[in-house]
């Protein structure tokens, strides 16, 4: 239920009891307040009110932050990937980092403004000498992930039978285990895939939205929750698997669509932002993954109601960079393991190439095999089985002709056609390591402004040199100015046209 695996030590010097609070002047405010003033605090700070969340800025974070300002509840609408449950979480970080409770309260009850009978009693009985537990925000976020056999007891809660042997009566509240909902009291709690929810149970939901009661075994408790609900769902999921009761769609105040990148750039910093990468990917072959995605969403040959997550990129990238690593290790490039240089990631190349080691530098030769491992991401038209790898190898080409011409468009790039002048050829991939493919080529007119066209500056390293090379002869094959052909032991081989 929490962000957090354990919970994080309060500083000495909060209050301690419930007189030192009042006397500290403290001031109690709802869930949806407490947001409200930080978020207002952020805006006049000038700086990120939603970190991590790439894209949004101008469309999405705008309904949300209304929302908030309004203390609305809301559900998120996009197809998967899209980052709603990325940017619910990241709502928690507009709560005060520190907020007092009753200690030992299961509710999260505020000192100032208990809501079960047994707290009020124990402050009645305490008074000011009432110790003061103190919350951190990360414990004070809940999210259920929504499955068809989640349980009216496992959102809301249900009666405990042993309260009930030891002698309490069934309208006593002290007889219920309470559910994660009244469990994230003063708190945001997050429903993901709302329509997956039954419908019994979504009705379950109703009172805890407008009412803010909740109902246990046929008696009604009157337990006035203070919390921000949040829920998200696939538009699809309306017509296919399932729809949001419309008395419950009815009390969000704010419904938000979400998307996916909506520029290049963005799908871009995205990317950087998410993958792992174990290699050094240059920004020429980021660039065509990026494209490459974009060209899988918007490809008729794509089903456009189950989308493509931004994950895919983010995948495509990490088995791209992992491509280059497994080049490497195979061919002895690769330093062990327990150099760490090699284990802190592409920023650390100048450390790995000391010695006879070259770091692992990806080639867009080594975006090939993505068509593959990654179909499985990939919702296709009916009329399209059987054809998944073929669709998806010609928007990988596609995706890597619109790179090679907006990077390279206007270069002379008669020097590399020129290496396979008189029947020659140059060998590529795999398993071709760098220095075998920079033999190969040797001095190249053009290679320099090459190089800076990609941002890979004066003195690249072997691994980028050969990165750059291959994506010439790649674009120069696309662009029919060179031949190319598959040999059986896998090497890619391009020359004249014939």
């Amino acid at each position: 239920m929490s962000a957090s695996l354990a919970n994080p030590v309060p500083p000495a010097d909060l209050p301690g009891t419930l007189g030192a609070l009042r006397a500290a002047g403290h001031r109690y405010r709802t869930v949806k307040q407490e947001l409200r003033d930080n978020l207002l605090a952020r805006m006049r700070g000038g700086g990120p009110r939603f970190a991590g969340i790439v894209g949004y800025d101008e469309t999405v974070l705008p309904e949300v932050e209304r929302a908030l300002l309004a203390g609305h509840d809301m559900v998120l609408l996009g197809e998967r990937g899209q980052g709603k449950t990325r940017l619910i979480r990241s709502l928690a970080t507009l709560l005060d980092e520190w907020t007092p409770v009753i200690a030992g309260s299961v509710l999260n009850e505020h000192p100032l403004h208990p809501v079960t009978p047994a707290s009020r009693a124990l402050i009645a009985e305490a008074g000011d000498d009432l110790p003061v537990g103190w919350l951190h925000r990360s414990m004070r976020y809940g999210e259920k992930l929504a499955t068809p056999d989640t349980s009216v007891g496992d959102l809301i809660g249900d009666v405990d039978p042993i309260r009930l042997a030891q002698g309490r009566t069934l309208g006593d509240p002290e007889t219920i285990h309470f559910g994660l909902v009244p469990r994230t009291n003063r708190g945001i709690f997050a429903v993901n895939e709302l329509p997956d929810l039954a419908e019994r149970i979504q009705v379950a939901l109703l009172n805890v939205l407008e009412e803010r009661d909740i109902q246990v075994r046929g008696y009604q408790l009157r337990l006035p929750l203070d919390l921000l609900l949040v829920a998200s769902a696939n538009p699809e999921d309306y017509t296919n698997r399932g729809r949001i009761i419309t008395p419950l769609k009815d009390r969000f105040g704010a419904e938000i669509r979400t998307h996916y990148p909506t520029e290049l750039e963005l799908e871009l910093a995205l990317i950087r932002q998410e993958a792992d990468l174990v290699a050094e990917v240059p920004e020429h072959v980021l660039e065509v993954l990026a494209r490459f995605a974009r060209a899988v969403r918007e490809s008729p040959s794509v089903d456009p109601r189950s989308g493509v997550s931004a994950r895919f990129a983010i995948a495509a990238a990490e088995t791209v960079a992992a491509a280059a690593l497994r080049r490497s290790s195979l061919l002895g490039e690769t330093p062990s393991r327990d150099d760490e240089a090699l284990t802190r990631g592409p920023s650390s190349t100048a450390d790995v190439n000391k010695g006879p080691f070259l770091a692992p530098v990806a080639r867009v030769g080594d975006a090939v095999p993505v068509t593959s491992t990654l179909r499985g991401k990939v919702e296709f038209e009916s009329g399209e089985e059987g054809r998944e790898i073929e669709v998806l190898g010609h928007l990988l080409r596609t995706a890597t002709a619109e790179t090679f011409r907006a990077r390279l468009a206007g270069l002379d790039l008669s020097g590399f056609t020129a290496l396979v002048e008189d029947g020659q050829a140059i060998e590529t991939g795999e398993l071709v390591s760098a220095t075998e493919l920079l033999r190969q080529v040797g001095t190249v007119p053009g290679l320099a402004k090459v190089l800076d066209r990609l941002g890979l500056g004066d003195a690249p390293s072997p691994g980028q040199a050969a990165a750059a090379v291959e994506f010439v002869l790649e674009g120069l094959y696309l662009s029919r100015r060179l031949g190319k052909d598959v040999t059986d032991s896998g090497r890619t081989r391009y020359g004249g046209r014939d």
